[in-house]
């Protein structure tokens, strides 16, 4: 297979690569949109060169609605995406419980990809399907798209290399998402238990993310991990409502992140950073999507006395380019391209982490996925694992 050859070098010399699409579903939509879109400066030009799913019709209606002149082979079935010769890398959008095994099919046929968020149920699947990975030597890379994101990278920078607010000491995120459970068919991916239905796997691990990094200065293969304590409600069997409380021992930062799926009355800001000489707020409609974040001085007076008043921040503003999936899509082609196998950005080390510590939520919360979980229910979860150091309380 040639990666990378654009054979009409008169009308694009950049490198390309051909994407192979698996599902029909709106977040797939939503990054064909945006890979298609006609940008000057970018570094891969994107092709799409196959969609896969179970109704020919309606992957002749997303072809035509989504990426228009794009010309893609079109498959009633996902192996036959897998199996295209002409696939640099498989985009798999499905919902989280079919991850594990769409990815371990596409690593057999020795297929590259860049798999949606959650990237699977569990831990446990994901060290299944990166082992299978690492011995076929294929590239692998969760979805993660906030990571990617030029306002991610810069509020980094001023925080722990500027540190514009001094030591940072606490994050607060939340992602709030109104959905009525008990008016939805049972088949949707809302309400069906064996699709992953609930709030952590599909908004609150954004939440989790920006606690993060925010809390964490290290880089993603080398992050430290905190205590999580969590809290989770259930709405005829679904998660609807956590509640997350997490500490790192080496600083003492703490982080108090939530989701739920009963209001739409998202926290605005969605997100704020406190540090000893300030505070940031991070701003957009969701904490999927920023678009901005405000950098303000440390609010000085004696709060006994009446309302402290804020002094004016400094607003950093960053162009909204489609939805934001351009970012993670060109970073994994360009990943690709230079033979990489994992991302820096989002390594196979950062995807482990972050399914650990929703599993240790999930434990606490007695959420769990049949046929995904019989050995997470049967572990012993940190709560526990405390109070037998502590021995009886009395």
């Amino acid at each position: 297979m040639e990666i990378g050859i654009d054979r009409d070098q008169s009308v694009s010399p950049k490198p390309s690569i051909r994407w192979g699409i698996v599902t029909t579903g709106m977040i797939s939509q939503w990054f064909v949109e945006d890979i298609v879109l006609d940008r000057e400066n970018a570094p891969v030009a994107h092709k799409i060169q196959c969609i896969g799913g179970r109704d020919m019709s309606r992957c002749e209606d997303f072809a035509n609605k989504y990426c228009p002149g794009a010309n893609p082979k079109l498959y009633d079935s996902y192996e036959s995406v897998y199996n295209d010769p002409d696939v640099d890398v498989v985009y798999i959008g499905t919902p989280h419980a079919f991850h594990k095994q769409n990815m371990l099919d596409a690593i057999a046929a020795g297929k590259n990809i860049l798999c949606e968020k959650a990237f699977t149920i569990n831990a446990a699947e994901a060290k299944e399907v990166l082992e299978a990975a690492k011995a076929k030597n294929v590239y692998v890379h969760e979805a993660m798209w906030l990571r990617h994101r030029p306002l991610v990278h810069q509020l980094r920078k001023l925080l722990f290399d500027e540190k514009v607010i001094g030591d940072v000491y606490r994050t607060f995120a939340d992602f709030a998402l109104e959905i009525d459970i008990s008016s939805l068919p049972p088949t949707s991916r809302y309400k069906d238990i064996s699709l992953g239905a609930g709030t952590l796997l599909d908004t609150g691990i954004y939440s989790l993310t920006w606690a993060i990094l925010t809390l964490d200065a290290g880089s993603p293969t080398n992050s430290e991990r905190p205590l999580a304590l969590g809290v989770q409600s259930h709405q005829e069997g679904i998660e609807v409502n956590t509640s997350i409380l997490l500490h790192y021992p080496s600083t003492g930062r703490q982080g108090i992140i939530t989701s739920t799926t009963q209001s739409n009355h998202n926290a605005r800001p969605f997100c704020t950073i406190w540090g000893t000489n300030g505070f940031i707020e991070v701003e957009g409609p969701a904490a999927s999507m920023p678009l901005s974040f405000t950098v303000y001085p440390k609010v000085e007076g004696d709060a006994n006395a009446g309302p402290l008043e804020r002094k004016g921040g400094k607003k950093y503003d960053f162009p909204q380019v489609g939805r934001g999936f351009i970012y993670e899509a060109d970073n994994t082609a360009l990943d690709v391209l230079a033979g990489r196998k994992e991302s820096a950005i989002m390594p196979w080390s950062e995807t482990l982490h972050v399914m650990e510590i929703m599993d240790s939520i999930r434990k606490q919360g007695d959420t769990f996925y049949p046929g995904h979980d019989e050995a997470l229910e049967q572990s012993t979860g940190p709560v526990m694992q405390v109070l037998q150091r502590l021995g009886p309380l009395s």
